[in-house]
């Protein structure tokens, strides 16, 4: 980046789960009853750089996290063909990210980094898996898909919130919780931080997931302790006061790196683990959580860094969640393990200059209605419930005009093109699971 900056980035990667592609006010995201949604958010785009078309590497969430982890397709690990990790994984040897797998965390931290993760991680759940034997050194969170936000408990009934690898009950909004334990990591790096220990810090919320809770809802959890899906709750205004929730706290964050005169040289990275729920804004995209249409996959790419990178860019480079955590292992100057090469792809050169672009096919399959995609430059091959589908994506965001009769030698190619990609991935296991948490018996098809 800047060849004049002293010292390696710190880096604090923020994911939101279930975020829409259109839910931030920089992306078009419309006010709430209450005002701007994500003022915090949109500071952030304004004086750093948007993605406005960035993916994430699954439509539903702990597929997506095992390739922010290692970098790599997550079809190479057989914990990401669960569609997701279940909480009824709970001690299964398999279904998580395995310890001996090198991960982001633990090749920054082999580097001199300082690790920690404060949220979500649903990748596994102890004795056989956790934060802490995959790189980080401190931890606060829950180890499943969803809690409840004041509870803490998660979809089978079990507390779910851990300090370490030790159980932990600390009273609060989760959203909070998870604000405060990031900002006290800030804090407590901060000294290291001006003197050459920079520190990696993960944000994962649980917002804007269900179940639908604001910080004013600490009465809902008795109403869906059987039911944390909350299928005859919530509303727009009240999903939009869950992400405002978020947004605040990374203002608070980003006052503390002010605070501390770190901001300067504090790479942040903000996303969605994947496409919006059932609340969510995906305007333009058709489509949303477990689906390969735009709107299960494409979701907001916000980077700020101050001294790497300019104000107000916006880039419309192609990219997926591996390709930013290549991109941060690229700017701390830590290579890959040779064992364990990369398919994500840094973009460094592009955060030097969003003008820059270079080529990215990006491949997606799901055990889920078959389905199978790939966007390649303008086009997008897409296959649904045995149905082949092409689509021009700038002519046509919202998947509308099947262009596969018009164009076949294109279809045709692409689809050969995506079966040699598939070739070099493991198949699906056939015991590999889908976990629907409702179906269109309990709402309408989108």
């Amino acid at each position: 980046m800047n060849p004049t900056t002293p010292r390696r980035p710190n880096i604090i990667f923020i994911v939101a789960d279930d975020l829409g592609y259109a839910d931030l006010g920089c992306y078009g995201g419309r006010e709430a009853s209450f005002g701007a949604v994500s003022p915090e958010l949109d500071a952030l785009a304004a004086a750093g750089m948007r993605f406005t078309e960035g993916y994430a590497n699954s439509p539903v969430c702990s597929p997506t996290r095992f390739a922010l982890m290692t970098a790599r397709y997550q079809y190479r690990l057989r914990g990401a063909a669960e569609e997701p990790i279940s909480s009824r994984n709970a001690g299964d040897p398999q279904l998580g990210l395995s310890p001996e797998h090198p991960t982001l965390p633990s090749l920054l931290k082999d580097s001199g980094y300082r690790t920690a993760l404060m949220g979500k991680w649903h990748l596994g759940f102890l004795p056989h898996f956790g934060p802490l034997k995959s790189g980080y050194e401190e931890y606060f969170g829950l180890m499943a898909g969803g809690a409840d936000y004041f509870t803490h408990r998660n979809s089978t009934g079990a507390h779910d919130l851990y300090l370490g690898e030790q159980e932990h009950a600390e009273d609060g909004y989760m959203t909070d919780l998870i604000t405060r334990h990031s900002i006290d990591f800030i804090d407590r790096m901060a000294d290291g931080a001006k003197t050459g220990t920079p520190f990696f810090l993960s944000v994962h919320h649980t917002a804007p997931h269900w179940p639908w809770e604001t910080r004013d809802d600490a009465d809902t959890p008795a109403q869906i302790s059987n039911n944390l899906f909350h299928l005859d709750g919530g509303n727009i205004d009240t999903y939009r006061r869950m992400i405002h929730h978020m947004d605040e706290g990374i203002g608070e964050m980003v006052a503390s790196l002010r605070r501390h005169g770190l901001l300067d040289n504090t790479l942040i990275v903000f996303t969605s683990d994947n496409g919006g729920e059932r609340f969510s804004d995906n305007w333009p995209l058709v489509g949303g959580k477990m689906d390969l249409t735009e709107g299960g996959i494409r979701v907001p790419w916000i980077a700020h860094w101050p001294a790497g990178i300019a104000a107000g860019g916006v880039s419309a480079q192609h990219c997926m969640t591996m390709d930013w955590s290549a991109t941060m292992l690229d700017v701390a100057g830590v290579a890959a393990h040779p064992d364990y090469p990369l398919d994500g792809i840094s973009l460094a050169a592009v955060l030097r200059d969003p003008s820059h672009r270079f080529h990215r096919p990006m491949h997606w399959r799901m055990k889920h209605r078959g389905q199978r995609a790939l966007r390649d430059g303008d086009w997008k091959y897409l296959r649904v419930d045995d149905n082949d589908y092409l689509f021009n994506i700038p002519g046509d965001a919202r998947e509308r005009a099947n262009k596969g009769k018009r164009e076949p030698e294109r279809l045709q190619a692409m689809r050969a093109q995506w079966e040699a990609w598939n070739d070099t991935m493991p198949e699906i296991p056939q015991e590999a699971m889908v976990h629907m948490g409702y179906s269109y018996k309990d709402m309408p098809q989108r």
